[in-house]
């Protein structure tokens, strides 16, 4: 369960960090409304997690998610450079949280 919760925390943090793009220093209302409840959302789904969940490992994770996801989101929404590095340096997150989750022993 709490791999779930952590995972849904990393998802809210993507819409989190997504929404500071077009929330504008807080002057659009919904944006910022967005942001203000994912963002509450994501550190309060981690804090449920790191109940059962080793600190290091789940702030990993939480990060990781939400740095591929908001990589891979800026690539599509905002046609952010796709060069070979950047997709390298995504992938290589991607096996971190792999890695930090199959080393996970609670």
């Amino acid at each position: 369960m709490a791999w779930l919760l952590l995972l849904i925390a990393g998802a809210t943090e993507i819409v989190f960090a997504i929404s500071l793009r077009y929330n504008e220093g807080f002057t659009k209302l919904l944006p910022s409304l967005v942001s203000a409840a994912t963002g509450g959302l994501s550190l309060y789904l981690l804090m449920l997690a790191i109940k059962t969940l080793p600190i290091g490992t789940a702030y990993a994770v939480w990060t990781g998610i939400g740095a591929v996801g908001t990589a891979i989101f800026g690539l599509i929404l905002f046609k952010e450079s796709c060069d070979w590095f950047r997709l390298l340096s995504i992938g290589l997150i991607i096996i971190g949280i792999i890695g930090l989750k199959l080393t996970d022993n609670p």
